[in-house]
């Protein structure tokens, strides 16, 4: 377990947490005060003369159908941004309960909950996924987030299964075992605390899947083509052939936000192996040393 205080004072060491923390901010706090950054409260409403070029007053610009193109773009923060946290939260969820559930009852349970996982683990994921939200019924965010949480737990669930079976026959299991504790009890109480940074690490995996599926799949029409987000941003700028008619930044800038938010997760991510091993920590230190040297 990682000291009070600990995990932030590893992602301030961090230069990858650091900046992927960044941005993550940033757009948490443009989701939560979209006023701050546009005086336009209803984008979809407040429409201009179509195709304007960047200005003071449009900084990037408006569409072909004479909306302002920053605050579509703020606006649909939000949505993007909860997809990737509910999304990616309830998939880890998933995984967490089938791993180590499987690891820890063993026998039968194990073996159905592991053919369960690798049957998942096969399939293309993203032709799945557009499977599952066109005959779900398209245009529910609900539908999309199903979708997702039921497409994005399996590698999860292998890894959480992994690590579970490594701790099964531990010391301090067997002592809460010997002392009669109940087995949800064990779980919670004495596997889960050990797995922190493996589930951690697992949530901003999926939620870096989530971002980068609903935006795919809402580019292609399978969202709603009326709701606020990058995606649907996407999809509109496709309709009007934003690249060749003079408005590019109706594509590019909802594009980039989709991959900051994507960069974001995946550096959090990618640093979280360091916070969370300490055996890369002294490896990390030497090479520093001998650069300097």
């Amino acid at each position: 377990m990682t000291r009070r205080g600990g995990i932030p004072r590893a992602i301030r060491g961090n230069r990858k947490a650091l900046a992927g923390t960044v941005i993550l901010f940033v757009f948490t706090l443009v989701a939560a005060f979209p006023g701050l950054f546009t005086s336009v409260r209803h984008p979809d409403d407040t429409t201009y003369e179509p195709r304007l070029d960047p200005s003071t007053a449009h900084l990037l610009g408006t569409t072909a159908l004479g909306q302002d193109i920053w605050s579509q773009l703020v606006y649909g923060t939000r949505e993007s941004l909860i997809i990737a946290v509910v999304a990616g939260a309830l998939a880890t969820v998933l995984s967490v309960l089938i791993g180590v559930s499987a690891a820890y009852l063993g026998g039968l349970a194990d073996d159905l909950l592991s053919l369960l996982t690798n049957v998942v683990l096969v399939i293309p994921a993203f032709p799945l996924v557009i499977i599952l939200a066109k005959y779900a019924g398209k245009g529910s965010l609900n539908v999309i987030l199903a979708v997702l949480v039921l497409t994005g737990w399996s590698y999860g669930a292998n890894q959480m299964r992994a690590q579970a079976l490594s701790l099964r026959n531990r010391d301090f299991l067997e002592s809460a075992r010997v002392r009669g504790e109940r087995r949800s009890y064990i779980i919670v109480r004495e596997v889960l605390p050990t797995m922190t940074s493996l589930i951690v690490a697992n949530f901003l995996g999926a939620a870096l899947y989530s971002v980068l599926s609903a935006a795919g799949l809402q580019f292609l029409g399978l969202g709603d083509p009326n709701s606020q987000s990058w995606g649907t941003m996407l999809y509109w700028a496709q309709n009007q052939q934003a690249l060749q008619t003079g408005t590019p930044l109706w594509s590019i800038a909802p594009g980039l936000c989709v991959a900051l938010l994507g960069v974001s997760f995946a550096l959090i991510n990618y640093a979280f192996d360091e916070i969370g091993n300490p055996a890369l920590r002294p490896v990390r230190s030497l090479a520093r040393r001998r650069r300097r040297a």
